[in-house]
């Protein structure tokens, strides 16, 4: 890529950022990047460019502007089915827990991706992921738990690794029907799923939240699955504190995720400790939910990722564009706070900071094109068709 307006990625070379660090961007104007195969070459300015001999494809990036790759840590992206009647629902004044307790919310979601063959749940993900791809996203985790059957969570899982996604066993995300308690679930899940799950996935994740799983349940999850070699992730403070916060730093896990119900002490816990808080303003937006406490958590020296959370019934959003533009608006992050926050933090929290997150030599040759001056678009431009090509693995995947 030759003869950008501007070239914009986090300076600084740690993972996980925090405070300053975290809104440091190197920025070149009239740049290029020179990829070779699948990683970055050399990044640098115009008349930097040393002279290239052989078989070189040229991109021209006249009027164009350059981010890394975007990360997104946080997608429920394997399902069947959709939740509109429940969005007209929620929009008439029923709330999350009421459509939970009276069979929606995630169970109807249970009902449809059970019904699904694993051809069909792969599809599926193809499908979000292409979505995803469109909007910035290079790089994507996705969770399993609308199966909590055994054949339908490792389906799952497989059908997120062949479409290319980053599988995570939300194994603890809901109780599904079929078992009348948590700890019962938790012993089949444990017991029947696990051991072929953690050959497959790369973490676990939990949702702490009353109507699903408490802290003494989530702990017994969670340590029986790093004993099988697995991350840890937390679902916690979506709706109430109900000491997740505690429970992801005790059991070091790499994220706790939502944290819209967080106050002060959660906030201080963890800028004190070194579990990520993944934050979803699409979600909060979407529930009509306060936001997360963002800005306390970056001014208190807490590390921070920001993620779709896509879903079907509580963010139906796979664009980060838009998730950079909220967080700019209700978190008061800078947009080079919220592209850290998308690139190298998130890239931490799935464990490949060091080959993810920034348009540097050695890293994977991942950039989005905006069809922008200025970078900064990436959050300004809200909901807009901003996102002109996609490079990723340093091929062109997707181009407007």
């Amino acid at each position: 890529m030759r003869d950008l307006a501007q070239l914009a990625t986090p300076a600084a070379a740690d993972a996980p950022l925090r405070g300053r660090a975290l809104g440091d961007v190197d920025l070149l104007e009239d740049a290029f990047v020179l990829c070779e195969g699948s990683s970055v070459a050399a990044v640098g300015r115009m008349r930097e460019l040393p002279p290239l001999d052989g078989d070189v494809v040229e991109v021209d990036g006249r009027g164009l502007s350059a981010v890394p790759g975007l990360v997104d840590c946080h997608t429920h992206a394997c399902f069947l089915g959709d939740r509109v009647e429940e969005f007209a629902l929620r929009a008439a004044g029923a709330s999350y827990e009421e459509l939970h307790a009276a069979g929606g919310g995630i169970l109807s979601t249970v009902r449809a991706t059970r019904a699904a063959s694993e051809d069909e749940l792969r599809a599926a993900v193809e499908r979000h992921r292409d979505w995803m791809l469109r909007s910035g996203t290079t790089t994507f985790e996705a969770k399993s738990g609308y199966g909590l059957d055994r054949e339908t969570e490792l389906a799952s899982l497989r059908a997120i690794a062949a479409a290319g996604g980053i599988p995570t066993w939300l194994g603890a995300h809901a109780v599904p029907p079929e078992f009348d308690d948590a700890a019962a679930y938790v012993d089949f899940a444990l017991a029947e799923v696990l051991p072929e799950a953690a050959a497959i996935a790369e973490a676990a994740d939990v949702f702490v939240e009353r109507g699903a799983f408490g802290v003494d349940e989530a702990r017994r999850y969670l340590e029986a699955c790093v004993d099988a070699g697995l991350a840890l992730r937390l679902h916690g403070d979506q709706f109430t504190e109900l000491g997740a916060i505690p429970l992801a730093i005790e059991l070091g896990a790499r994220s706790i995720d939502h944290l819209e119900a967080t106050g002060a002490d959660g906030v201080q816990a963890l800028a004190a400790s070194s579990v990520v808080g993944v934050l979803l303003p699409a979600s909060a937006l979407f529930l009509g939910r306060q936001m997360p406490p963002g800005r306390a958590l970056v001014d208190a020296g807490a590390a921070i990722a920001l993620a779709t959370d896509f879903n079907p019934g509580s963010a139906f959003c796979e664009s980060l564009p838009l998730v950079c533009a909220l967080a700019c608006t209700q978190f008061h992050l800078s947009p080079a706070e919220a592209l850290g926050a998308c690139t190298v933090n998130a890239a931490h929290v799935l464990g490949r900071a060091g080959s993810i997150g920034r348009i540097a030599p050695g890293f994977q040759a991942d950039l989005v094109l905006l069809d922008a001056p200025d970078w900064r678009h990436l959050a300004y431009h809200l909901g807009g068709e901003l996102v002109t090509a996609v490079v990723r693995r340093g091929e062109l995947a997707s181009q407007r």
